[in-house]
């Protein structure tokens, strides 16, 4: 079962505030087959589905691809409908706004598989490749010489200089006196310098 465009076959206003269909007896009438009040119920209500939608996915053409989905899935599930549970506006509402979220979600992650894609295809020019392996020699440089400071200075450091604490907070996170937290982050980087052989 297909249906029309949203912007086809819709009453005049003063038609359609005079015909005031029961929305709930066209689902029934839809879950037994009848196009003719499928057709009925797409006029009274594809105008506010497709608002819900372009609300959602703010993309003309893509919210009127959506809302024609939308209208496929109630064809199908018309049977479903419990008007126990809540007014067929209301169901059908809740189907478009769903289905809207859906595809803002689907393309979102399309983007980024796209954007991954690209980043990970890239053609990766020769300096890119040496300064990446010119960066993880001077990591390694620097954790070789992270591990001939204490256990004191090299949490002191690592605290303050990699985890971006300041001093009172490397203090506090260390449970020390403030000075002393001072006194092993200048120790420690006295003797990184001095194994690093960097100029006083």
């Amino acid at each position: 079962m297909t249906a029309a465009s949203p912007g086809q076959r819709h009453p005049a206003p003063g038609e359609a505030a005079a015909s005031a269909p029961d929305l709930a007896e066209l689902l029934r009438r839809s879950a037994r087959g009848d196009e003719a009040a499928f057709a009925e119920l797409y006029d009274a209500t594809s105008r506010r589905l497709f608002g819900l939608v372009l609300r959602v996915v703010r993309d003309h053409a893509m919210s009127e691809e959506v809302t024609q989905e939308v209208y496929l899935d109630v064809w199908r599930q018309s049977a479903r409908f419990d008007p126990d549970r809540g007014s067929a506006l209301s169901w059908l509402m809740t189907i478009a706004h769903r289905a809207a979220v859906d595809r803002v979600r689907s393309s979102e992650a399309s983007r980024r598989r796209d954007d991954a894609h690209a980043v990970a295809t890239r053609d990766v020019e020769f300096d890119t490749t040496a300064e990446s392996a010119q960066a993880s020699l001077e990591a390694q440089r620097v954790r070789r010489a992270l591990s001939t400071l204490t256990d004191a200075q090299r949490s002191a450091v690592e605290l303050a200089f990699l985890g971006g604490y300041t001093h009172t907070e490397v203090a506090r996170l260390l449970d020390v006196p403030l000075g002393t937290a001072k006194t092993r982050i200048r120790d420690g980087l006295i003797r990184l310098r001095d194994t690093l052989g960097v100029p006083a």
